[in-house]
């Protein structure tokens, strides 16, 4: 499935498991994966930034709640068939060694890999389930937005405290995919 992820995407996943680590949570939640959504340049995050989602705010909005303690799913993204040693290694090939490593600076924290939560597995399956409904060939970051937005995820919290309206955004975001398979 990750192959049919574009640049965005992967930026996004991989940001994801940044905004965790750098946050010090032991899990990524899809309220890390709505972070990195928001950092993305491209549509996807200026409909974000529209609806007043930067990721400067999102993270201080989640950095303030402090970590959720939710259970790990060790083997969540191999389950859906991303490989993360294989992110890894693409992402240091494009931004050179330690490109994902906590910034110079920084005391040292242990380089243990951080999961993925249930829910956030499940909001990257939905990304894909919501390529197909439009019938695109990729995943792309608005996608993957629609999956974070779904239920009463965490992303959904995080967006509702910080003043989106959800359906609001969902819709938008669902415009801006169907525009561009046209």
């Amino acid at each position: 499935m990750f192959e049919r992820f574009t640049k965005g995407a992967r930026e996004a996943v991989v940001g994801a498991q940044e905004e965790a680590r750098g946050l010090g949570h032991r899990h990524i939640g899809t309220e890390h994966v709505l972070v990195a959504l928001a950092g993305v340049d491209d549509a996807t995050a200026r409909t974000l930034r529209g609806h007043g989602l930067d990721a400067a705010v999102l993270r201080a909005r989640l950095a303030s709640r402090g970590g959720s303690g939710e259970e790990l799913d060790p083997e969540a993204l191999r389950a859906i068939g991303i490989d993360l040693d294989a992110v890894r290694r693409a992402t240091e090939e494009n931004f050179g060694e330690g490109a994902l490593d906590a910034p110079r600076g920084e005391p040292d924290r242990p380089k243990r890999h951080i999961r993925f939560t249930k829910e956030a597995k499940k909001s990257l399956e939905l990304s894909l389930r919501r390529a197909l409904d439009l019938k695109h060939h990729h995943i792309g970051t608005g996608h993957i937005l629609l999956g974070v937005l779904q239920d009463d995820s965490s992303a959904v919290r995080l967006a509702w405290s910080a003043g989106a309206d959800v359906g609001e955004l969902r819709a938008d975001v669902t415009r801006l995919l169907t525009s561009e398979a046209a």
